[in-house]
C-alpha cells in the first residue's frame, strides 16, 4: 500500500492583507535603468528610492511617516552625472547615504534630520576613482565608516570635461 506523506507548513494558515492606498506610496518614477538593484533603500527614519531624472542621477528620500502620493516637485537628492545605480543607508548614522553611478563615481550625503525640503545637490565626500560605472555600494555593518564600492560594465567612463 502507497502512503502519501505531506509535507507540514509553518505558513499554511497564514494569509496576507493589502495595504490601504493612504498606507501605501503613489505616483513615483522609479528608475528604468536595468541594473541588478533593489532601487530602494530603508532605514529607521527614512526610505530612498532611486528615481528617473532628466540631466543626471537622482534620488528621493522620504520620511517613513509621508506616505500616499508623492509629488512630482518633491525635493531629490541630485549630484550625479549618470543615473544613480545603487543606494545604502550608513548603519552607524541614519542621516548618511551613500550612492554610486554611471558616472563613476560615489557620493556620501548628509540628510538633514526632518528630511529634505530643497533639493541637496552638495554631497559631503565625492570619491572618484573607478574606471567603470559604480553598481554597488555597501556599508561595512560594524566598522564605522567603512565602504565598499564595486564597478563593472562592458563600456568605460569618460571625465568630465
Amino acid at each position: 500500500m502507497l502512503r502519501r506523506v505531506v509535507r507540514q507548513s509553518k505558513f499554511r494558515h497564514v494569509f496576507g492583507q493589502a495595504v490601504r492606498n493612504d498606507q501605501c506610496y503613489d505616483d513615483i518614477r522609479v528608475s528604468r535603468v536595468t541594473w541588478d538593484s533593489s532601487f530602494c533603500a530603508v532605514n529607521p527614519k527614512f526610505v530612498a528610492i532611486i528615481i528617473d531624472a532628466s540631466g543626471g542621477g537622482a534620488f528621493l528620500v522620504l520620511p517613513l511617516q509621508k506616505s500616499g502620493r508623492i509629488d512630482k516637485v518633491y525635493p531629490t537628492v541630485c549630484g550625479h552625472k549618470g543615473p544613480v545605480l545603487d543606494i545604502d543607508w550608513c548603519p552607524h548614522n541614519d542621516l548618511v547615504i551613500a550612492s554610486g553611478s554611471e558616472d563613476c563615481t560615489v557620493m556620501v550625503w548628509q540628510i538633514p534630520e526632518n528630511g529634505l525640503g530643497t533639493p541637496l545637490s552638495e554631497p559631503v565626500v565625492v570619491l572618484e576613482g573607478h574606471s567603470k560605472r559604480v553598481g554597488i555600494v555597501s556599508w561595512h555593518p560594524t566598522a564605522r565608516n567603512v565602504l565598499l564600492s564595486a564597478a563593472g560594465s562592458v563600456e568605460n567612463c569618460t571625465s568630465p570635461e
